[in-house]
């Protein structure tokens, strides 16, 4: 279970500006990019709106933390909707939902409690299973041009050969806006208009309450304990579990129904934050004003123009990422099985079963 120590200095740090800031914006998009513009090709969400979301939070987290905090979808949820598994309206009620737990959970400090019944093989699992989700819609979308879809596979493994990995992503994704502007052409800048409305009223379906209990485990595992921790290893900053939670939930009850799609603070976010340079909140700045510009630019005909193999290709990079953590998993095993029932049936019930066998199981190694 992912444990956070006392760091050494609790001072909030000031927005600095820098090349670190420049360069560190982009390790918060190589999660962001990706997801969001396959949520926008593929379901109803709004890639203007979703834009300008994402650029208001985050500039008003890296002004409140001081760090580079990261603002990402939730990705148990954003899996489920590009697979076609969530509506947009239950994509959005399931964020709203989320928004309220983890608000009560992050006022109350009730976090470390609810952390004990889950358990890290259970959350390694639920990653595993998102991550298999999303490989199956990416081959799925490939295999609709198997050519584009290995040029996106080709540019990835040139990025990986050349030591840039992390950004493999983020360069397929950008490839494939390229290719938009190609067919058509740059578009004129205009202002997002009025948010869209989801159906909240037909939306309380059990496909929803799955997303949400599934979500739940990734958001208390990835975007809230281990992301304190990670900021008490890098930066020494004290930032509790509690105050992460609290922030995610303002962020969703917010942002959702301004047309934003549900957001986490995920800790492999802050880490590529770090890793490009980021030390502060300026990097939070820098890619908030860069997604505020991009949204004056997502219209429809661009977002349309977008070669779905190549963002086949796209998911399945993004997929892999999130599939091999399950190699850190405390009991392999279970976060393995859990995967393949999420397959078999669905997130919310693989989820259930998981905790159920992990509380099983300790109890058994505890009587031993």
């Amino acid at each position: 279970m992912y444990r956070v120590t006392e760091p050494v200095s609790k001072k909030r740090r000031p927005v600095e500006f820098g090349t670190g800031a420049l360069t560190g914006a982009i390790g918060d998009s190589i999660t962001v990019i990706p997801l969001v513009v396959a949520l926008a090709l593929l379901t109803e969400v709004s890639l203007p709106h979703a834009f300008v979301v994402f650029g208001a939070f985050q500039v008003v987290w890296g002004v409140r933390y001081g760090l580079p905090i990261s603002v990402e979808p939730m990705k148990a949820l954003a899996a489920l909707a590009i697979a076609g598994a969530l509506t947009y309206a239950e994509l959005a009620l399931a964020g709203v939902i989320l928004g309220a737990v983890l608000l009560a959970i992050g006022l109350s400090g009730t976090l470390g409690y609810v952390e004990r019944w889950i358990g890290e093989p259970v959350i390694r699992g639920v990653q595993f299973a998102v991550g298999l989700v999303l490989l199956e819609t990416g081959l799925r979308l490939a295999a609709d041009d198997p050519l584009v879809a290995l040029v996106g596979v080709a540019i990835a493994g040139g990025f990986a050969l050349t030591g840039h990995g992390k950004a493999s992503a983020l360069a397929v994704a950008l490839v494939g806006v390229a290719a938009a502007l190609v067919v058509a052409g740059v578009p004129s800048p205009r202002l997002p208009g009025a948010p869209p409305t989801p159906a909240f009223g037909a939306a309380l379906t059990r496909a929803t309450v799955d997303g949400v209990v599934a979500q739940l485990a990734m958001t208390i595992g990835n975007a809230a304990l281990a992301t304190a921790l990670l900021f008490s290893d890098l930066l020494d900053a004290d930032v509790t579990p509690d105050e992460l939670s609290t922030s995610m939930g303002v962020t969703n009850l917010i942002a959702v129904p301004l047309g934003g799609v549900p957001m986490c603070h995920g800790c492999d976010g802050v880490a590529g934050k770090h890793a490009f340079g980021a030390r502060t909140g300026g990097a939070n700045l820098v890619l908030g004003g860069g997604y505020l510009v991009a949204a004056l630019f997502a219209t429809p005909a661009l977002i349309a123009a977008f070669p779905l193999a190549m963002l086949g290709a796209l998911l399945a990079i993004v997929a892999v990422s999130l599939a091999r953590n399950v190699t850190d998993s405390g009991n392999r095993a279970l976060s393995v099985g859990i995967g393949l029932l999420a397959l078999a049936t669905n997130l919310g019930v693989a989820f259930l079963v998981g905790i159920a066998v992990h509380l099983a199981w300790e109890r058994v190694r505890v009587s031993d």
